[in-house]
Parts: structure tokens; sequence; C-alpha cells
């Protein structure tokens, strides 16, 4: 039986937090009780962080370890491949690379075990052009916050220098937030009704290549991974103070050209957190995604 977490509109509701901060406090938690039930009423990540990271008995480090402990062993080829995705690799050979150079046999069975076990997603680009570009991802918000900042440095938490672990998640906060809200958005476009995207598409994925150029944050379509008709595309902007603007209307629309199946007459879509200075395009707010989780 599979329990799902609570939602981001849980997190909102249970912490007293505002709709942005609440997806905040979800990619942090990834809606584990455990960790919401220590985290103080109305704190921001910041706040919780500080309190929480300095001490190895909080749920926020110790809920991870277990975890991971009990299925995937730091020495198993399965904990090694779990590790090498959270630490940021996302390709089949970079991942390979950051498990030891692991054979590619290993490797595949590896991640077969992962995605059966629901620890790893693997996607394809979405579009109308058949793709072997796969992407790994940890599945859960709160494995891939802890495999990128706590578990790589427990040893220095118990030693009393969780203020460096503290320091270096600070630093690194918003362009890693910035690439791992990306699935969680488009989970919340997925539940969205119909009339709140500018077309209806059945599977709303992403799309690359290989070099990333072009990459395009939201692609809606028909069907997937190799699609008929593509429906809508979007970018995704959630910075602080940084509206989705000119420039980035610009780079949407020259890889709206770039993305197999898709035209001039493709509608777009925005999802800002800071909203937007231009007209002529659907923008989207947390606000509008955490209405996608009411029943």
């Amino acid at each position: 039986m599979v329990i799902p977490p609570l939602s981001p509109a849980d997190v909102r509701e249970m912490l007293d937090l505002s709709a942005a901060d609440a997806f905040d406090a979800y990619l942090v938690s990834g809606g584990l009780p455990l960790i919401l039930d220590e985290w103080p009423t109305g704190a921001s990540v910041g706040d919780y962080l500080a309190e929480a990271v300095p001490d190895p008995t909080s749920a926020l480090l110790v809920s991870g370890e277990r975890a991971l402990a009990a299925e995937f062993p730091p020495q198993s080829q399965a904990g090694l491949v779990l590790r090498a995705i959270g630490s940021g690799e996302r390709t089949f050979s970079l991942v390979a690379r950051a498990a030891g150079d692991m054979p590619q046999a290993s490797l595949s069975r590896a991640l077969r075990l992962l995605i059966q076990k629901r620890a790893v997603e693997d996607e394809l680009p979405l579009s109308t052009k058949p793709s072997r570009e796969t992407r790994y991802t940890v599945a859960d918000p709160y494995l891939r916050f802890w495999l990128s900042f706590l578990g790589p440095h427990l040893s220095e938490i118990e030693r009393g220098r969780g203020d460096l672990t503290l320091n270096r998640i600070l630093t690194s906060w918003s362009s890693w937030r910035g690439r791992v809200v990306e699935p969680v958005i488009r989970e919340a476009l997925r539940r969205l009704p119909g009339d709140q995207l500018p077309a209806q598409g059945a599977v709303i994925g992403g799309y690359w290549t290989r070099t990333n150029d072009p990459e395009i944050d939201i692609v809606g379509a028909d069907r997937g991974p190799v699609a008929r008709r593509i429906c809508f595309v979007g970018s995704i902007k959630w910075q602080e103070n940084r509206p989705f603007d000119a420039h980035d209307l610009g780079r949407l629309l020259m890889h709206r050209s770039q993305l197999p199946g898709a035209d001039e007459s493709v509608p777009t879509l925005a999802v800002s957190r800071s909203g937007t200075a231009v007209d002529g395009i659907r923008v989207l707010s947390a606000e509008d995604l955490l209405t996608a989780y009411q029943n």
C-alpha cells in the first residue's frame, strides 16, 4: 500500500504559510508529517533550517538516514546510484561516472530496482519526435533535499559544525530550488482543471536535448512521450523579486520554435513566484497552483 505524503496545500494549512512559502516547505519536508510536526507554525524555511540542521536528532536529519539505511545501504549498487542521482546527476552516463564508473549492466539493474520501488523517476522529453534522452530524478522531494545537502555532511553535523552545512544550504538555496521545484509544479499543473490552462493537455512534461539547448520547462500534449499534438508550452520562474519578463518570454518563444511539433499557434504559459512584467501570456502564481489540491 502506497501512502502519499501531505500535499503543498496541506503544508500551507498545517504551518500557516503563504502559498510560495508552503512550496518551499514542501521542497524541504516532502510533506512528511514527522518533519512538519517539528516545524514551528509560520516559520520560514530559513528559520526552520537554522534550528533543525545543527541538531543531529531532528526529524529532518534522522528520517532520511533511517529510510535509506533500511532500503538502500550506502555500499549497495542501488544505494550508490540513488546517491549519485541525489547529488544532481541526471543522465545515464553521468550517473554511472558518479557511482564509481559502474558497469552499464549493473547500472541498468540498479535503476530498474529504484524505479520499481518508486525511489527514482525516469522521464523522456515530450514532443512529437521520439527521443532517448532519459533523465533520472529522485522521486521524493524530501530525499532530494536530504541527498543534496544533508546526507553527504552528516559527520560534519555530528561533530558540531552544522553551521557549515546550514551556510552551504542557504548559499545554494535559490539555484537548487529553481531546479527541484519544476517536477512539483508540473504535478500541480496535471491536477489543475483544464480551464486554468491555455489548452487542454492530457500529458504534461518537459522538453530537452542532450545539450539542453533548447530546454522547455513545461510542455502540454495529447499523449506522451511521443505526442501527436503539442497543446501548450511554458516556462517556470521561481525567484523572489524577479518576475517573468520580456527576456523570459522571448527565450520561451525561441525555444518553442525549436520544439518538434510546435509552431506559432501553440499557446504559452508562465508559472512565476513573483508575477509578470509582460502582457500577452497566461501566468499562474503559487496561489493558483495550490487550487489544484482543493477537493
